[in-house]
């Protein structure tokens, strides 16, 4: 809830600080119409309404980032952090002036909003111009920051990033721009000392005015400075607290072990000891970056998961031993602790299925090969031979997708898919074989589109087999993936081998076909002996895959409910 305060608040206030830059570009133009806009935009956040919505977010956002400050349990931050960490403490001593100006003003002397009194202090001094100007970037970079932090971890986020970065750059360029165009506007109605006099008073604005409204920015900047300080001051005081009630043990290794007061999350535990932690959100429990498996003997004193933790965690199917790190605060006791995601993780890992554990999964395997690839390589330059097999990875990889499969890896010239990791066992054997059709047609386009360019056409071997198998992410680093292994991946690879010993396009195993309800009749059926397999197994040689697609009919076998296709001649 806290979090989600913040977020919301923080977002409030962008919405206003986006439309205070976008007032200013008017400036470019007539100071006249720049002060209509703003007369009009305050009359809004100037009602009741506005006024709380608007002071309860800056409130709301400023105690729970100095609540989130005094939590902290250390300052590793990465730079975008400590960017946003100064800034944020900079907003106030830079902007209680701004604030006081304008909206004391209004509040104690119906000054009423207007660019003439705001920009006089422009050009007036150089610190006036710095802190006017300084404040409007402090905050929007500072709100930039925080957005993009939210932001990339939707997948959309990416296809926007350019539009949003390029208007995130022009608005307070031209606010900038706008700012200075209004001063001088302004210093040219100051070469009339007499005459801006009376529009200053016009407006309620006089020396006694000003001066009582400077007393004030020096009392509100001072309380602003005793309340940065008492939140320095409270970290040590809560670190004393805190040992008080106990210490907790983690262990990461067998010689990584770290004990510190119990209160802090496991993140922040890590972190604070120099163990490398991913946590692409920031600890806001937005991500599953931050996982981890936890053991040891105090395990079942951890508190159940939140709301939040626990949604994050139903979404990424993570087993009742990994938690959200950033969420988890252990007490006082001993656990062993496993990060399940590298360091090096990025946004687009946020959503990662939970790595480090596998499940047992009816699943269709497809393995297919180039043919001869030795032959067609000889005599060709890198980059002819490179360009060649991308565009016949291209033709593949969509082949496959397209039969709603999943592109496993690329193994030199090879490819691996799998079928049915979230469906159902008679879906995934239909969709590997709608697969292996889609596959041997889209290699006919590819040797049609390359037929000036090869003097061999491209041949392939499909092997495709179905079965229990383990699934899950295995690898390391950015070499982290979705695969499966098991006996059936390995025979899956054996049938791809085997079309070059029975001349054809596509070995088929007869399990597959009997899960898909397929029945191939005049096909040739082959019983081949499988490395560690027991007994014989069943499988159809296809000349051309791509006949599969050409049957002329689909009837349904009185006998076995089966679906007869029958393959047009090549």
């Amino acid at each position: 809830m806290i979090g989600q305060i913040r977020l919301y608040s923080g977002l409030v206030l962008f919405g206003y600080a986006a439309l205070h830059l976008s007032n200013h570009v008017l400036l470019l133009g007539p100071l006249r119409l720049a002060n209509d806009v703003l007369a009009a935009v305050a009359a809004f956040w100037h009602s009741p309404p506005g006024t709380v919505v608007l002071y309860g977010a800056l409130l709301a956002h400023v105690a729970l980032a100095l609540w989130s400050f005094v939590r902290r349990r250390h300052l590793r931050l990465v730079r975008s952090e400590w960017l946003q960490l100064v800034l944020g403490l900079a907003i106030l001593p830079v902007g209680i002036t701004h604030f006081v100006a304008n909206r004391g003003s209004a509040e104690l002397h119906d000054v009423p909003p207007n660019y003439l009194w705001v920009l006089l202090s422009v050009g007036d001094s150089w610190l006036g111009a710095l802190q006017q100007m300084g404040l409007a970037l402090i905050v929007w970079i500072h709100g930039c920051i925080g957005i993009h932090a939210w932001l990339r971890l939707k997948p959309s986020y990416r296809r926007w990033l350019p539009s949003l970065f390029g208007f995130a750059v022009a608005l307070p360029v031209l606010a900038l721009a706008g700012t200075l165009a209004g001063a001088r506007q302004v210093s040219e109605l100051a070469a009339d000392p007499e005459r801006l006099r009376e529009m200053l008073q016009a407006l309620g604005i006089t020396a006694e005015v000003s001066q009582e409204l400077y007393r004030l920015s020096n009392l509100l900047k001072m309380i602003a400075g005793a309340i940065l300080v008492a939140a320095l001051a409270a970290r040590p005081l809560r670190d004393l607290w805190e040992r008080r009630h106990g210490v907790v043990r983690i262990r990461y290794s067998a010689d990584r072990v770290v004990v510190v007061p119990a209160g802090p999350s496991l993140l922040e535990i890590s972190r604070g000891a120099g163990v490398p932690h991913p946590g692409v959100c920031g600890g806001r429990g937005r991500c599953s970056t931050c996982r981890v498996r936890i053991g040891g003997p105090d395990r079942a004193r951890l508190p159940e998961p939140t709301t939040v933790e626990a949604k994050v965690l139903a979404r990424i199917g993570a087993p009742p031993n990994v938690r959200l790190a950033c969420q988890i605060h252990p007490p006082a006791g001993d656990y062993h602790v496993t990060p399940l995601m590298s360091p090096s993780v990025g946004p687009s890992d946020a959503w990662r299925r939970s790595s480090g554990h596998g499940s047992e999964r009816f699943i269709a395997v497809l393995f297919a090969d180039i043919r001869g690839f030795t032959a067609l390589s000889e005599g060709r330059l890198p980059f002819d031979v490179v360009f060649v097999v991308n565009r016949y990875f291209r033709a593949m990889g969509g082949a496959i997708e397209s039969a709603g499969g999943h592109v496993d890896k690329f193994i030199g010239d090879g490819v691996m898919a799998l079928f049915g990791i979230d469906g159902d066992p008679q879906r995934a054997a239909q969709q590997a074989l709608d697969a292996a059709r889609r596959m041997s047609l889209a290699l006919k386009d590819l040797n049609d589109t390359l037929s000036a360019d090869l003097d061999l056409r491209l041949r392939i071997g499909i092997g495709v087999h179905a079965g229990p198998a383990i699934v899950g992410e295995m690898g390391y680093g950015q070499a982290l993936s979705l695969t499966a292994i098991g006996d059936m991946v390995n025979t899956a690879s054996r049938l791809e081998s085997m079309t070059k010993e029975l001349a054809c396009e596509l070995v088929v195993s007869h399990d597959l076909l009997e899960r898909a309800g397929v029945m191939l009749d005049d096909v040739p059926r082959h019983e081949i002996d499988v490395r560690g397999r027991r007994g014989k197994l069943v499988v159809y040689a296809i000349a051309d895959a791509a006949t599969l697609a050409a049957a002329p009919s689909r009837a349904a076998d009185p006998a076995g409910g089966k679906t007869v296709v029958t393959p047009a001649p090549a």
